[in-house]
């Protein structure tokens, strides 16, 4: 994308981080498992032992239930946190971004089912956790 102007990254909602995210530089075959920070339209943000300069090309796939989530992206920023590194990326394409929303509502789905598994020991299947994740807080989901 050279030239044009990067996609805006806009502020993301807070993920849980017992979301796993597995990335792979696409000159390389080995994949790394890292959490997820924050997922959004424009891009995604995870933790990182080791930086990445900006620039560097990636094939990320998050899997949850069903077929996993897969986009290319690019690394834009990447800050010293946490003993490792914040690593900000931007979506190869616009058309990602549905996709990612999508996602987006499926990793708070799935951390909540864990959350109630954890504080209440009710052990829900996806779509129930799912009803209950939408009657409670899809309506403060962001557009």
């Amino acid at each position: 994308m050279e030239g044009s102007a990067p996609i805006p990254m806009r502020q993301y909602l807070r993920h849980p981080t017992d979301i796993p995210l597995h990335f792979q530089l696409t000159d390389q075959t080995a994949s790394r498992q890292q959490p997820l920070r924050d997922i959004g339209h424009g891009g995604l943000c995870f933790h990182a032992r080791e930086p990445l300069p900006p620039g560097t090309v990636l094939s990320i796939t998050i899997a949850l239930h069903g077929p996993p989530f897969r986009a290319e992206g690019t690394v834009v920023w990447c800050r010293p946190a946490d003993s490792g590194h914040d690593i900000g990326v931007r979506f190869a394409d616009e058309e990602t971004g549905f996709a990612v929303r999508m996602v987006e509502q499926a990793c708070h789905i799935e951390h909540y089912k864990r959350e109630v598994l954890a504080t209440e020991g009710r052990r829900l299947s996806g779509e129930q956790a799912a009803a209950e994740w939408i009657e409670r807080y899809a309506e403060d989901f962001p557009t």
